[in-house]
């Protein structure tokens, strides 16, 4: 995709940054990478391939789903300010 200075102007002032044209001219060269980038991956026939969440095939170690921590609610709530019905009272913020 070619890219005018104009646009690149317009994409700054639209995210309200100052550029010079040097800054101007430097994101403009960047930017049309970036599209050209896109363009040619566009490009690729994916075809028949199917989607990975991550770039290489790794698995992940998963831990056993066990307890390791002992219930301290009752204690947590024994030194609370305030409690009903098992749920800690806080002063309202909002009104």
């Amino acid at each position: 995709m070619i890219l005018a200075n104009a646009d690149v102007r317009k994409v700054a002032r639209l995210a309200r940054l100052a550029m010079s044209e040097a800054e101007i001219d430097a994101a403009r060269t960047q930017l049309s990478g970036i599209f050209d980038l896109i363009a040619e991956m566009q490009a690729v026939d994916t075809q028949g391939i199917t989607p990975m969440s991550h770039a290489q095939d790794l698995s992940q170690r998963l831990r056993e789903d066990v307890v390791t921590q002992a219930n301290q609610r009752e204690l947590f709530q024994a030194i609370a300010p305030q409690i009903e019905a098992g749920l800690y009272l806080v002063p309202q913020v909002i009104e």
